[in-house]
């Protein structure tokens, strides 16, 4: 993912076609050794294509993931977490009281 930021951040910058070395050189400035290997295979699947055509293609792609079930099942944990809180907080008087019990206090 870093190799494809960098790769997208010189051809914002106006490098169309950015090397090795260009994505290597942005990396390095924030502290990141390039693997070339990787370098190597991501400007060749990138070798030239419009990258405004594969973000748009992407987008399309990403759109048709279905993604309501996690939705869906948010509200229902959150209404089940919520049913469950006031047990949590019984027990943890419970706890206070049965410290009282032991017959000293903390200053005593």
């Amino acid at each position: 993912m870093k190799y494809l930021a960098a790769y997208l951040l010189l051809s914002l910058a106006g490098n169309e076609s950015p090397s090795a070395a260009d994505i290597k050189g942005v990396l390095s400035s924030v502290g990141i050794d390039a693997d070339s290997e990787r370098l190597d295979k991501l400007i060749a699947e990138l070798q030239g294509k419009n990258l405004q055509e594969l973000i748009a293609e992407g987008s399309t792609k990403l759109a048709s993931v279905p993604s309501a079930g996690a939705g869906a099942a948010a509200p229902a944990a959150a209404a089940g977490g919520a049913a469950d809180a006031p047990a949590a907080e019984e027990k943890e008087e419970e706890k206070e009281e049965s410290d009282d019990d032991m017959g000293f206090g903390l200053f005593d």
